[in-house]
């Protein structure tokens, strides 16, 4: 399955599975899809390309009976098109690869949706937007990391918004601005105005006291915003 084009006013809010309790997943998806989150980020990471390890493809395919939450794959892999298949066939409806990590990205991009699945392509703070240019209408999402990749709660690096903002100016109406690194109720309302219109956030809903008014708050505080 593929993910939905975006409409003007929509704001997707996307919970991190890398900051919930891994031995209870099934009630902290339960909690999240209730909550009325729009999509379940999994964040991929392959030791090599980033320093860490997470989830494969045996994890993504034990928890897709568990929700019908769209699953937003977000490769921190140095080889996607190795892996990308099996994550196809493993539940993900949107594969993320990094720019980065292509040699070919336009390649990469129609490869992965060959796939069956939506493509995004994903950029480390210090890629500069014009590197991705060519490759933005072979995909429906771009995501920005404010922070770097490999782990989970690091504060949100503001410097990342000219970028945002850069990319808004290129890519359709349609298409998802994603921003994943720091964001909660204080910084996706500086995200929102700069362009992003899908919030990836970890600690700020698996770890807060009321994940329902936690994916409410930052809902409400992005629509605010909306440029």
């Amino acid at each position: 399955m593929e993910l939905a084009k975006r409409t003007a006013e929509d704001i997707w809010i996307a919970p991190s599975l890398l900051a919930a309790d891994f031995a209870h997943l099934a009630d902290e998806i339960r909690v999240v899809e209730s909550a009325r989150a729009d999509l379940l980020h999994l964040d991929i990471m392959d030791g090599h390309f980033v320093p860490n390890l997470t989830i494969g493809p045996a994890v993504v395919k034990s928890i897709r009976p568990m929700t019908k939450l769209p699953f937003d794959a977000h490769l921190m892999i140095t080889d996607p098109l190795k892996y990308a298949p099996s994550f196809a066939q493993a539940g993900a409806d949107n594969i993320t690869f990094h720019a980065e990590c292509a040699s070919d990205m336009a390649a990469t991009a129609r490869q992965i949706r060959s796939l069956g699945v939506s493509v995004g392509v994903s950029v480390n703070p210090e890629t500069s937007a014009e590197v991705i240019f060519e490759v933005l209408e072979e995909v429906d999402l771009v995501l920005v990391m404010s922070v770097h990749p490999g782990f989970g709660g690091q504060e949100f690096m503001p410097e990342v918004l000219e970028k945002v903002k850069t990319l808004r100016q290129r890519m359709r109406a349609d298409q998802w601005l994603q921003i994943d690194g720091g964001i909660d109720a204080k910084t996706i309302g500086e995200a929102t105005a700069a362009g992003a219109n899908c919030f990836v956030a970890g600690n700020a809903v698996f770890r807060a006291d009321d994940p329902a008014k936690a994916i409410q708050d930052m809902r409400a505080t992005a629509q605010q915003c909306i440029v």
